[in-house]
């Protein structure tokens, strides 16, 4: 085994991912000398295999998988991992922090980055704590339970200050950006489980998560961010299932792959959708009749069908076994009724302030046209039309735009319509047609915009530009592209809408 020092090598000036980088806004950064240094290893270090003993020349040798490096962390990355640089490279280390100087045991090299492991914490952050979640380690859907919840916010804004500074080149003043909105209280906070069903490895039917990477199933029972109802009938529907002698997994005759559970906060109502191989499988409707009489706060049941072996949850057909075919649920003033299939925001009380944030960009006055142009089912939409003239969405899946117009119909907003297409097709057309939006808000996907709708706006030309993203590296990139067509940006507002995990939502409003 080898081991190699180096500490933020190279000025970073200008490149994000550079080492020696540091805002002064983030806990525990390092130095900004932006020198060229490399320490020699305090003692000599035993080769594990032949016990050879050796100090490691970090400026001639390669490293090789098993070496180990002393690394300085220097910001956190998209996925929640650390990140330092040896060497001009970046460096990913799972569960270290920003500030924290670690001995890593390098486990991948590529040509400009490396992956490794913690070996041992040198240096602590003041961040850090002890994950409230036992098998937070192994289940893969938190990140950052490891730092506490100041530490992870400001983790967080400095997530977007690095995509803007990297992707559209905007620094230090350069950059309109808003201290990010957190939680009061950062658990309990999700209304929706999709949970897959299998086997424990000593037996027993478990509902949980994959490890990350693996097939290794993870009961999650007492999730920290889900909705209290929803772990509690989580539970109680796994006890039910392996009473009933359901099957899981895919097998051959019917088997139940996954438990989907939704709750209505101000109700405590809850919708359930069991996927499953085959419509009709072993045990399915003792199952139901016992969720029925020992879950009355389930008041809907249905079954999905999904055959395939995609890593998609739902398949195309979903049928209604028992009692409501929708959930309904409020959203500030909005009502809801979601079908088992329907997207809705995660964290209401963050979806409040997110949407609010889009209202205030939008400066709608009540004369104004917009378009949602990727609307989903609605939601932005709704939030937007009772202070607007007119309100068109554009989606591309047509089951989101029935549940829409529904939802419209249900609150009354009669000047809001939507429309199934693709916004870069349809845009050009209602501007022939004397139709030119004020504004355009967007909420795409984590891949951005699509490159034809951006030169849509660019051509269209709104006076007002609503960017509602869920990545920050798709988002500066996507305004790069708008900056260059004549938008400049007045200001970006991070929202914390998964806390404990890596994730982070933003506003962008952009004007001509």
């Amino acid at each position: 085994m080898r081991e190699h020092r180096e500490s933020g090598a190279g000025s970073g000036k200008g490149r994000p991912d550079a080492p020696g980088r540091k805002d002064k806004r983030m806990p525990g950064g390092a130095d900004r000398t932006g020198s060229k240094r490399v320490r020699a290893a305090a003692a000599p270090r035993a080769n594990g295999r032949d016990g050879a003993v050796r100090i490691a020349d970090a400026a001639a040798d390669e490293l090789r998988p098993g070496d180990r490096i002393v690394v300085t962390i220097k910001r956190i990355g998209i996925n929640g991992e650390g990140v330092g640089y040896y060497k001009r490279k970046a460096v990913f280390v799972p569960g270290a922090l920003p500030g924290e100087v670690v001995k890593a045991a390098v486990t991948g090299v590529e040509p400009n980055r490396l992956t490794a492991r913690i070996a041992e914490i040198e240096k602590r952050s003041s961040h850090r704590v002890k994950p409230v979640c036992p098998v937070y380690d192994r289940c893969g859907g938190c990140q950052l339970q490891h730092m506490d919840y100041a530490g992870q916010l400001a983790a967080k804004e400095e997530l977007v200050r690095e995509a803007f500074a990297r992707y559209a080149g905007l620094e230090g003043a350069e950059l309109p950006l808003r201290p990010i909105i957190g939680m009061d209280e950062p658990w309990r906070y999700r209304n929706k489980a999709q949970l897959q069903a299998g086997h424990k490895p000593g037996g027993g039917l478990a509902l949980g998560l994959y490890e990350p990477g693996s097939r290794r199933l993870v009961d999650i029972a007492g999730c920290a961010v889900q909705h209290p109802a929803v772990s509690a009938a989580a539970e109680r529907i796994r006890r039910l299932a392996e009473r009933a002698g359901v099957p899981v997994g895919a097998g051959p005759d019917g088997a139940l792959r996954t438990v989907v559970l939704r709750v209505a906060p101000e109700s405590g109502e809850l919708q359930l959708t069991l996927v499953a191989s085959a419509e009709q499988f072993p045990g399915r409707d003792r199952l139901v009749e016992a969720i029925r009489r020992e879950l009355p706060q389930i008041i809907s049941i249905s079954v999905n069908v999904n055959r395939g072996s995609s890593p998609l949850v739902f398949g195309e057909r979903t049928r209604l076994l028992w009692g409501k075919p929708d959930l309904e649920t409020r959203l500030g003033d909005l009502r809801f009724k979601l079908s088992p299939r329907a997207f809705f925001q995660l964290n209401p009380e963050q979806t409040v302030k997110l949407y609010d944030l889009a209202r205030e960009a939008a400066a709608l006055t009540g004369r104004e046209t917009v378009v949602d142009a990727y609307c989903g089912t609605g939601t932005i939409a709704l939030w937007l039309a009772p202070h607007a003239r007119e309100v068109r969405g554009i989606e591309t899946i047509r089951e989101a735009v029935d549940d829409a117009e529904r939802n419209a119909r249900l609150n009354g907003r009669t000047n809001a319509r939507f429309y199934v297409g693709r916004a870069e097709e349809l845009l050009p057309r209602w501007v022939k047609q004397g139709f030119r939006p004020d504004v355009i808000v967007v909420d795409p996907p984590r891949t951005g915009c699509d490159a034809a709708l951006l030169r849509t706006v660019a051509d269209v030309k709104p006076a007002r530009f609503v960017y509602v993203s869920c990545n920050p590296a798709t988002l500066a990139k996507d305004c790069r592209v708008l900056l260059d067509a004549g938008y400049r940006i007045e200001w970006v507002q991070p929202v914390d809408m998964f806390p404990q995990t890596s994730h982070v939502e933003s506003v962008t409003l952009l004007v001509r």
